[in-house]
């Protein structure tokens, strides 16, 4: 049987190479280790500035030639193993000093050095680069969102699930087959909420959710609660983390339709857009609602969870104007690699 150490294990992985933070952090690496390198060879400090523009000559071009092909070929490398992938970034950063190299001489006259250690720097940078990201990703183990999240669940379920049994009590003898249909959804919604929620979901499966949980809280507060869906076009097959809105929905009907006696509109409005795909949720502001630090809580769960994912892709904004409290997420538009 599995330790609880072994079950909460970071998955080895390779970085995203289509993401710009990738791209930023592997050009940040790629610099001081080639400003340590001219140190290392460089007769002296006035030499230095000379020489690091000589070595950066030569490793920037590789390093963008390498990730340029690594970000082409970022579908097929989520398709095989990790040590498979690795034996692939490497042999991708050699190919492009060796590219580089041939490049340089044929066309600019230009003397790179050595090919061999053109082909070592080049491999050791890439294994260093894969190091670090493999690394950070340890230290962005989910293990830290995941108690953080259950931490956020056990506030949500208790008012939740004792409201939303009030609401079905209230149906039972009235009609029982809506309380029924109240229970199945209810069901599903705690199956969630109990389930190993680490890998990303289908858009689709997290928008079905929230229809569910939507449909529940409709029994207990009626005409107060009103939903508007603009959902024509959201990429059903986009991947996202799980509960990703069902919290954020779960605060707009908290902070923003319960407080009042008044009906309030709460407004779902999901598509995709230049390669990302944007979800925006609006609700009325009760700037004195109670527990408006459940909802920071929300919102810092959410926002740690999409840097997990998606690095610096992945973007949670809030905004209040014009009496509505409006939360906007990107992400990259990103599906399941095909078989």
């Amino acid at each position: 049987m599995p330790s609880i150490n072994q079950h909460h294990r970071h998955p080895d992985r390779l970085p995203d190479f289509a993401n710009m933070g990738v791209w930023l952090r592997t050009f940040l690496i790629v610099t001081a280790l080639s400003f340590a390198a001219t140190v290392a060879i460089a007769p002296g400090w006035r030499a230095v500035p000379e020489e690091f523009s000589i070595v950066s000559m030569h490793t920037q071009p590789v390093t963008v030639l390498a990730l340029a092909a690594l970000a082409l070929a970022a579908p097929l490398l989520r398709r095989v193993s990790y040590v498979l992938g690795i034996a692939v970034v490497l042999l991708v950063a050699a190919g492009g000093a060796i590219a580089l190299a041939g490049v340089s001489a044929a066309l600019f006259r230009i003397d790179a050095g050595p090919l061999d250690r053109q082909v070592f720097f080049a491999t050791v940078g890439a294994g260093v680069a894969l190091v670090y990201f493999h690394l950070r990703g340890r230290a962005l183990s989910p293990a830290l969102s995941e108690a953080r999240l259950q931490a956020l669940q056990a506030r949500i379920r208790p008012h939740f699930l004792f409201n939303s049994l009030n609401a079905v009590l209230s149906l039972v003898r009235t009609d029982p087959r809506r309380a029924e249909t109240a229970l199945e959804d209810m069901a599903d919604l705690f199956r969630v909420f109990m389930a190993d929620n680490r890998d990303l979901v289908p858009l689709e499966r997290e928008v079905e959710l929230c229809r569910q949980y939507l449909d529940i809280e409709q029994l207990r507060l009626g005409e107060r609660l009103r939903v508007e869906w603009h959902a024509d076009n959201m990429p059903r097959d986009a991947l996202v983390p799980p509960l990703l809105l069902q919290p954020l929905l779960e605060n707009a009907v908290y902070h923003g339709i319960e407080p009042s006696t008044e009906p309030g509109t709460v407004v779902v409005n999901i598509f995709r857009s230049r390669g990302e795909v944007h979800m925006v949720l609006r609700n009325p502001y009760r700037a004195a609602a109670p527990h408006q630090s459940g909802n920071r809580m929300a919102v810092g769960n959410i926002r740690e969870r999409l840097a997990l994912h998606f690095d610096e892709e992945g973007r949670l904004d809030t905004q209040v104007r014009d009496g509505a409290y409006q939360v906007h997420i990107r992400i990259p538009y990103r599906t399941e690699p095909r078989p």
